[in-house]
């Protein structure tokens, strides 16, 4: 056992060994309660990587004394899911923890599924995957769905500590003496991936020489140098990428311009720059729109100065339309007016276009009535003239709703509501 990565070694073995994710096993909560219960359900167990998802599976089994088998849905063939569903048999239940569940294919599920179904297997699939974009329905239908949250520093610094103190299975053999600071790093430099501050830890513990009282000092510098930069926590395919960009469109809607700076690093990190543009191109005419319409042109030049200029150099102008999306006047009435317009017309809320608007610019249009009444408004003063333009079955529809956001929009507003004025005084 002691050749295993320490963080293979501190796994837990029982519910209450599990550090992090109170939302599930913390006293009253769902898992908690199937194991007081002792009727432990087939689970999806989603999440980031790091968070201990195969290690809550077995220390599930363990603490209700259920044998469990660990697989992987890529790896291990459909023969090795046959030696667990008899040995299922042999023993009346057996708890199947599946590694890249989301990675199953259809003729390992299609053998599953009547052993997950008549709960001779409780199955317990583990993937970093969102299960409702990635897992099988078929799959999914069977199963429980429950989030794992990448680990606080807190709960890093507790499970750290518990490493370096553990006899058994932890680093109790060496006398170690880690400053606060350092602690903190590996704690922090792991964002949450616990598996990566235990490797860290194990490494500082392996490669730093004892001094002469037979300790292992380890400092900040040894935890920087263990720990190193860590990858960046998302890649570009991967669904934390899809969030991201979630949280990067929704701040700049929110005009959080140190929220869409911090996102936007991320994503420069992750060098994705196609979809910051995307993103970027769409909040400046969904979100601020009318209420600033030169916002669409130049988050364009930005995108166009960007690419031009690539990573590094890239993030600057990147930078200075990011600040100004969050911080102009925001509106979304041109598009929100066009979604009210397309769905009348998806629910056949059309009607006949007004006989005075139809083509009359061919030969005998004006004996079937076409364009005859139709009045040219250049020919009236403000070059407006009230006449029908919608159909009779929509001719009061107000799809357009302006706001009093932005100088521009509100000049819109006023034309608008003269209009509008205009129309219901002619009547």
């Amino acid at each position: 056992m002691k050749h295993r990565p320490l963080a293979y070694r501190m796994r837990p073995s029982h519910i209450n060994e599990i550090i992090g994710q109170e939302h599930l096993v913390g006293e009253g909560k769902i898992i908690n309660r199937m194991i007081q219960a002792e009727r432990l359900a087939s689970m999806i167990l989603f999440g980031p990587p790091g968070t201990g998802k195969t290690s809550m599976a077995v220390a599930l089994a363990k603490s209700l004394s259920l044998p469990v088998r660990v697989l992987n849905a890529v790896v291990d063939k459909k023969k090795d899911m046959e030696i667990v569903v008899e040995e299922a048999k042999m023993t009346g239940q057996v708890v199947l923890v599946l590694d890249e569940v989301h990675r199953l294919d259809k003729a390992k599920q299609d053998f599953l599924l009547p052993h997950v179904e008549s709960n001779l297997l409780t199955l317990i699939g583990c993937t970093t995957s969102n299960p409702y974009h990635s897992i099988n329905p078929a799959i999914r239908s069977r199963c429980h769905l429950f989030e794992l949250h990448a680990l606080s520093v807190t709960d890093a610094k507790i499970a750290l500590k518990r490493a370096i103190y553990d006899e058994q299975n932890g680093l109790a053999m060496y006398v170690i003496d880690i400053t606060d600071d350092a602690l903190e790093h590996f704690a922090i430099a792991a964002n949450g991936d616990l598996r990566s501050a235990l490797n860290g830890l194990e490494l500082a513990v392996s490669s730093t020489p004892k001094n002469k009282n037979n300790q292992i000092l380890i400092g900040i510098d040894t935890a920087e140098e263990c720990m190193q930069k860590k990858s960046f926590s998302h890649d570009k395919d991967g669904d934390a990428h899809y969030d991201v960009l979630s949280a990067f469109q929704k701040s700049i809607r929110g005009s959080d311009v140190n929220a869409a700076l911090h996102y936007l690093g991320r994503l420069i990190e992750a060098g994705d720059l196609e979809s910051i543009a995307r993103r970027m191109i769409v909040c400046a005419y969904e979100d601020i729109g009318l209420a600033n319409p030169q916002a669409g042109p130049r988050a364009i030049e930005a995108v166009n100065a960007a690419e031009r200029l690539g990573f590094p150099e890239a993030r600057i102008p990147l930078a200075v339309a990011i600040v100004e999306l969050c911080l102009s006047p925001k509106s979304n009435t041109a598009y929100k007016a066009l979604d009210a317009a397309l769905a009348d017309i998806r629910s056949g809320k059309s009607g006949d276009i007004p006989a005075h608007l139809k083509d009359s610019h061919y030969q005998g249009a004006k004996t079937i009535g076409r364009g005859i009444e139709y009045k040219y408004p250049h020919n009236y003063n403000n070059n407006w003239i009230n006449q029908q333009y919608l159909p009779d079955s929509i001719k009061n529809k107000h799809y357009y709703k302006p706001k009093n956001t932005g100088k521009f929009e509100q000049a819109l507003k006023q034309v608008y509501d003269k209009i509008q004025a205009d129309k219901n005084n002619a009547r």
